[in-house]
């Protein structure tokens, strides 16, 4: 099979049917062998229905049904499983993307190597409360990351298949594909300017809370990537650089008290008298302390047997 699209959608009813219309045209022109894997994250409107009912149509068409809303990372993990395409397309549903793009990301992948090739939506339709933060994010991960990707969030992506079964997905991580592709060892990672086009049905999932989850994320997976092997490394090269400067702050006061009273000096007050000093050591221990609680958990999720087990209530086109 020439390719997978994967679509995670949520309450998409009205855009389902013409943009499966327009990939179905898309492949045929192209005559691609293909799977649509449609993955509902929990809708409440009658979007299943519409999966349900172009299955019976176009064999093609493949479906899972979440129990309840999960999110994008998950939706796209579980479809990544049953994918079986030699290239993998990633799309959203709300027919910002447009499925004419799918020749040339599957020509760069088969014909230029690429491990992945992520979209880049140079001209948006966004409103500025979504553009900026996500210029924000792209300056931040290119900075983490070294990957010179100008819009890491674009959902139109393609991947070889071998990619997306060595990467975990989960959490709001699908936003960062890109970086973990790159420390499971796929370098080869392009990007090709994508049509966006405005939003034609239906209203943007994007909220303040998926902004700050983002950044949160960026942090956990530089961590958990750099560090998730060899934790002592981090905790290690931490506490001696500590226990260093500790020791060396109480060597100088030491030090200085004893030559003051060798030079018969008056010794003024004391550092440790300062109501100042106590607050910023309480503050610094606070944070470290919480930062390390959130990096042990994270390591403690990863590891978790069931830390991508969902509740899957229907599928269409799988056995299992």
């Amino acid at each position: 099979m020439n390719i997978s699209v994967v679509i995670p959608f949520l309450n998409e009813e009205e855009s389902l049917p013409e943009l499966l219309a327009w990939i179905e045209r898309v492949m045929l022109a192209n005559q691609f062998s293909y799977e649509i894997i449609l993955v509902d994250d929990g809708s409440t409107d009658n979007s299943w229905a519409v999966v349900e009912q172009h299955a019976q149509i176009n064999t093609n068409i493949k479906g899972i049904k979440f129990r309840r809303n999960y999110g994008k990372s998950a939706a796209l993990n579980v479809a990544f499983h049953k994918a079986v395409g030699t290239v993998v397309i990633t799309m959203d549903a709300d027919m910002q993307d447009s499925p004419d793009e799918i020749p040339e990301l599957y020509r760069m992948i088969v014909e230029e190597n690429y491990d992945l090739v992520s979209g880049w939506k140079k001209k948006r339709y966004d409103p500025i409360s979504k553009t900026i933060p996500t210029k924000i994010f792209n300056w931040a991960t290119q900075r983490m990351s070294g990957i010179k990707l100008n819009d890491f969030n674009c959902g139109l992506k393609s991947y070889k298949l071998e990619v997306v079964k060595a990467i975990e997905v989960y959490n709001e991580m699908h936003r960062y594909i890109p970086v973990l592709a790159k420390w499971n060892g796929y370098r080869k990672i392009g990007e090709k300017v994508v049509e966006h086009r405005a939003r034609k049905y239906g209203t943007t999932k994007f909220g303040l809370e998926r902004f700050i989850n983002g950044f949160l994320d960026l942090l956990t997976i530089f961590f958990v990537s750099k560090f998730g092997k060899k934790p002592m490394h981090f905790f290690g090269v931490l506490g001696t650089l500590s226990f260093l400067f500790g020791f060396g702050v109480t060597a100088f006061l030491v030090f200085q008290k004893i030559y003051y009273a060798i030079q018969n000096w008056p010794y003024g007050r004391n550092i440790t008298d300062q109501p100042l000093f106590y607050i910023a050591l309480v503050a610094a221990i606070i944070g470290v302390q919480l930062f390390l609680a959130g990096f042990i958990g994270e390591l403690i999720s990863r590891n978790s047997s069931d830390r991508n087990q969902y509740g899957i209530t229907k599928t269409l086109g799988y056995n299992d």
